[in-house]
């Protein structure tokens, strides 16, 4: 799977749901930026935190979403790769397939990164 290019159809998704629903998108999108903002925990601690999720919730939209924005916080490959164990831990064999996909997305993305 080619994570970046499936990282851009899914942001022209959003946008195009955006435009078609301002208020829908723009409340997912406002409570997002909120939640993200640094607190007791780090945007890059909430970034991992959320690809977790994604890993268990088997969105690849969303491991690729949050790997990306993981490697710009500076989450490093052995971060990633203790969050997918994690994500395993709690989510089990379907994790285990979606968190392997999510370490080949962070190769991709930090590859295309330099």
């Amino acid at each position: 799977m080619d994570f970046i290019k499936e990282l851009e159809n899914t942001k022209t998704n959003m946008a195009n749901y955006g435009a078609e629903c301002p208020e829908g998108a723009g409340g997912f999108m406002a409570m997002k930026d909120a939640m993200m903002q640094p607190g007791e925990l780090s945007f890059k601690q909430k970034e991992l935190i959320a690809l977790a999720i994604g890993i268990v919730r088997q969105c690849a939209d969303c491991i690729a979403y949050h790997i990306q924005a993981s490697i710009e916080a500076g989450a490093t490959k052995k971060e990633v790769a203790e969050t997918v164990s994690v994500a395993i831990m709690m989510g089990g064999g379907p994790a285990f397939m979606y968190g392997a996909r999510a370490m080949e997305a962070y190769d991709q993305f930090k590859a295309a990164k330099g």
